[in-house]
C-alpha cells in the first residue's frame, strides 16, 4: 500500500474514532443532566434507517442555547453513522488497494482516480459536509471550529497536494519547449556571424518566460559573448559586454551550483577588463579567477575553464612590476602565477580534448619562455595545422605568424 493510501486510511478511522467518542461522551452528558434538570420537551428517536437522532418537541422548558446545543449533537450523531458506513466502505476496499497501487506507482494518474478509496473519499467529505452545515448556522466554540476543519483539512489534504493531469501536461510541455530552444541556440552558436546574432534575439525573445532557468541564462551569456565578438564598434562592443556581465550575476545567484554559470561569468569579466578603469580591471581579475575556480570544481572536466586558467596564469606572469605594484596598493596584494602555471593548465587542456582551438599556440609560448624551443616548434607546427574557423583563431594564427620566426620557423 503507498504512503498516501495508508495516511488517508489512518486519518479516516482517527476520525471515525473521535467522532464516536465526543457523541458518548455528549449523549451521557445530556442524560445526566435530563435526569438532573428534568427537562421538558426532549426525547431519543428510535433508530431510523439513518442512524440515531435527538429529536426537539415543543415546550415552556426549552431555551435557545439548548435548542442550538441539541441540534450540532443530532448533526454529530448523524455523521457517526457516515463514519460507520465509510469504514464498511473503506474495509471492502482494501483487497482491491494492492492492483491500484502497482498502478499508481507506474505514474497512472487516471487508474489511481479510479481506485475505490479515491472514489470514497470525496463522497465522503461532502457528505461531512452536508452533515455539519446545521451546526454552522448557529454560535460555536473555537475548539468545534478548529476540530472540523482538522477533519475536513484531513480528508483533502493529500488531494489537494498532487497536480492535475493539466498541470503536469503544462510543465512537459514548458521543459519541452525550453530542451527545444536550448538545442536550437547550441547550433547556431556553432554557426555564422548572422547565427549567432539570431541566437542572441531567440535568447531574448524568452527571457521573461525561461529567465529562471540557469541552463537558459548561461547561454544567454554566451550569446552575449559572441555578439561582443563580432561587433565592429567599441561602444556596440561594451554595450555587450555590460549586459553580459550582469546576465552573469543573476546566473551565479540564481544556481551557484552551475559550472557553466561561474564560467561563463567569469568569461565575461575577463571581457569587461577591455573596457574598464585600472583599478577595476584588477577587481575584474580577482573575480575572473574566483569563479573560475569554482567552474572547475563543479565540472573538473571541461577544457574550456582550464584553458581560461591558463591564459589567466600567462596574463599574470607577464605582468609589469608597476602593474603588481599598483595591484598591491588597491587590493593589499597582488595576484601570483607562473608560467609553470600556464603550462600545467594548457597541459590539461590537451588531455581531455587534443587539438582544443588555439591551445597550441600557447603550449608554445609556454615552452619558448622556459627554453623548451624544441618542444615549442612541434606545437607551432600542430598549431600550423589547424583551420581557423573563429575570431579568436584568427588572432591566434597572427601569433603564431610572429611567434615561428622567433623560433626558427
Amino acid at each position: 500500500m503507498s504512503q498516501t493510501d495508508s495516511r488517508m486510511l489512518l486519518l479516516g478511522a482517527l476520525a471515525g474514532v473521535a467522532g464516536v467518542s465526543l457523541a458518548v461522551v455528549c449523549y451521557r452528558g445530556f442524560r445526566t443532566t435530563r435526569r438532573r434538570s428534568s427537562w421538558p420537551g426532549f426525547h431519543i428517536s428510535p433508530i431510523n434507517e439513518q442512524g440515531p437522532s435527538l429529536m426537539l418537541v415543543d415546550g415552556p422548558g426549552v431555551q435557545t442555547g439548548q435548542a442550538e446545543v441539541l441540534e450540532r449533537l443530532d448533526a454529530l450523531l448523524w455523521c457517526m453513522s457516515e463514519l460507520k458506513e465509510e469504514m464498511n466502505l473503506l474495509k471492502n476496499a482494501l483487497p482491491a488497494l494492492q492492483d491500484h497501487v502497482g498502478v499508481e506507482r507506474r505514474g497512472q494518474g487516471e487508474a489511481q482516480r479510479g481506485s475505490p478509496l479515491h472514489r470514497i473519499m470525496p463522497t465522503r467529505r461532502k457528505r461531512a459536509s452536508g452533515a455539519l452545515s446545521g451546526a454552522r448556522g448557529g454560535g460555536r466554540s473555537s475548539e468545534e471550529a478548529e476540530s472540523e476543519g482538522g477533519y475536513i483539512t484531513a480528508l483533502t489534504d493529500s488531494e489537494e497536494e498532487e497536480p492535475s493531469d493539466s498541470e503536469h501536461h503544462d510543465q512537459e510541455r514548458s521543459e519541452d519547449k525550453l530542451c527545444a530552444l536550448l538545442e536550437r541556440v547550441d547550433r547556431l552558436h556553432q554557426g555564422t556571424d548572422s547565427d549567432k546574432r539570431q541566437s542572441l534575439d531567440v535568447l531574448l525573445e524568452h527571457r521573461e518566460e525561461f529567465g529562471q532557468n540557469s541552463s537558459f541564462l548561461w547561454r544567454l551569456m554566451r550569446a552575449y559573448s559572441d555578439v561582443h565578438d563580432i561587433s565592429s564598434t567599441l561602444e556596440e562592443k561594451k554595450t555587450y559586454a555590460e549586459r553580459g556581465k550582469l546576465v552573469g550575476e543573476e546566473a551565479v545567484r540564481l544556481n551557484p551550483t552551475c559550472a557553466e554559470s561561474h564560467q561563463w561569468f567569469a568569461i565575461m569579466c575577463g571581457i569587461m577588463t577591455d573596457y574598464d578603469s585600472v583599478q577595476n580591471k584588477i577587481k575584474n581579475g580577482y573575480i575572473f579567477k574566483d569563479h573560475l575556480d569554482k567552474a572547475i570544481e563543479l565540472k573538473p572536466q571541461d577544457p574550456l575553464s582550464y584553458y581560461m586558467l591558463g591564459r589567466w596564469c600567462y596574463a599574470v606572469s607577464q605582468l609589469s612590476w608597476i602593474e603588481r605594484k599598483v595591484a598591491a596598493t588597491l587590493f593589499g596584494e597582488p595576484p601570483t602565477a607562473t608560467v609553470e602555471d600556464a603550462l600545467r593548465s594548457f597541459l590539461k587542456v590537451e588531455e581531455i580534448q587534443p587539438g582544443y582551438s588555439t591551445n597550441y599556440v600557447f603550449l608554445a609560448k609556454c615552452f619558448k619562455d622556459l627554453g623548451q624551443s624544441q618542444r615549442a616548434r612541434q606545437m607551432c607546427e600542430a598549431a600550423r595545422s589547424m583551420t581557423a574557423a573563429s575570431k579568436e583563431d584568427e588572432e591566434a594564427q597572427k601569433e603564431l605568424a610572429v611567434l615561428c620566426p622567433a623560433l626558427g620557423l
